[in-house]
């Protein structure tokens, strides 16, 4: 999974549900097919597009156009493992089926260099550990530069786009709308990364009144970095940092992933300089680009990573019932108000 320097931009948007069914082979549409609707990765999901099928951030030309699926195998596989040609960029909605235990939601954006999401390795995997804990699971598929589009621009867009859409959902979901976060991996980290940071930005730039989404926030309450591609801090280390900024959680593997490595220490430093609060990072002594989860007592470290996510996440008041003040939350409120003494 390779990853490409971005520079971060963003822009618009809205929505309606579908539900899919099971993966089928890739078909011919035409045109007057209309909006393609994507395929279920993991049975018990339902398709939630992230924009109305006249949106004008959406390619008319192209709407229509399948998914491809499992193209890293030449499209054989009963499982979908990967996916490309996202023209109808949408959600996979898993929600938990204990919400109560929590309320809590993370939006996974799965890597892949930008030109295919490996929707498998980094996404339908942490379904099931997350529901069991009470948390709701949205397998994004964003846009991709491979397809023709920006990555800076149109993925990171898809990113901030559906943080609204899930938050816009929350009590129709059973969701604590003030436990909303999003992790990326690798390709991925590279829009997660700045929704982290450009929220602000994004709402003064998708404010239209006619946008059901206007009035609801495209921050993100925690963000995992995973193994990631360029962060907005090595383009520009002084980027500026918001003051309600939320917490972060980055692991990568160290000299078996060196440049990742090394993209997720800028994104670490930069925050630690300006002293962010409830900030980890998990570096491995052994491992590479990309790891699968294994619970297993002899499994290398770097597999157990989602674990000391856990704890993390837990430590920090994700886990408590809905409706209960987080204590990221509370951190902060008071860096917030450090920030403007």
């Amino acid at each position: 999974m390779k990853t490409t320097l971005l520079t971060f931009v963003a822009l618009t948007a809205f929505t309606g549900l579908v539900v899919a069914q099971t993966a089928a082979p890739v078909e011919e549409r035409k045109p007057a097919a209309g909006p393609f609707q994507p395929q279920v990765i993991k049975a018990g999901g339902t398709i939630l597009p992230l924009y109305p099928p006249d949106s004008p951030l959406l390619k008319k030309e192209r709407i229509h156009e399948a998914e491809k699926y499992n193209s890293h195998a030449g499209g054989k596989g009963a499982i979908i493992r990967t996916v490309v040609n996202v023209h109808n960029p949408s959600l996979e909605v898993h929600l938990a089926k204990d919400r109560t235990l929590s309320g809590a939601a993370v939006i996974l954006v799965p890597g892949g260099g930008h030109t295919i999401l490996w929707v498998g390795s980094d996404g339908t995997d942490y379904v099931e550990p997350n529901d069991k804990l009470g948390i709701s699971t949205f397998i994004l598929r964003n846009r991709l530069a491979g397809d023709g589009y920006d990555a800076a621009r149109d993925a990171v867009h898809d990113a901030q786009q559906a943080i609204r859409l899930v938050r816009s959902k929350a009590a129709e979901w059973e969701l604590d709308p003030n436990k909303i976060g999003i992790m990326g991996f690798s390709a991925g980290a590279e829009l997660a990364a700045p929704a982290a940071l450009l929220f602000e930005e994004f709402a003064k730039k998708n404010n239209d009144p006619n946008d059901p989404l206007s009035k609801f926030s495209a921050r993100p309450d925690f963000v995992g970095i995973i193994y990631p591609g360029p962060t907005p801090f090595t383009q520009a280390p002084e980027t500026a940092i918001p003051g309600n900024v939320p917490p972060s959680f980055l692991a990568c593997a160290g000299t078996g992933d060196k440049a990742h490595a090394i993209w997720a220490v800028d994104y670490f430093n930069a925050m630690l300089k300006a002293e962010v609060p409830n900030l980890e990072m998990h570096l491995y002594g052994r491992g590479g680009h990309g790891v699968k989860r294994n619970t297993a007592p002899n499994a290398m470290p770097y597999a157990k990573w989602y674990d000391r996510y856990i704890e993390w996440f837990t430590d920090l008041g994700f886990l408590g019932k809905p409706g209960e003040e987080t204590k990221a939350a509370k951190d902060v409120a008071a860096y917030a108000r450090k920030g403007k003494k």
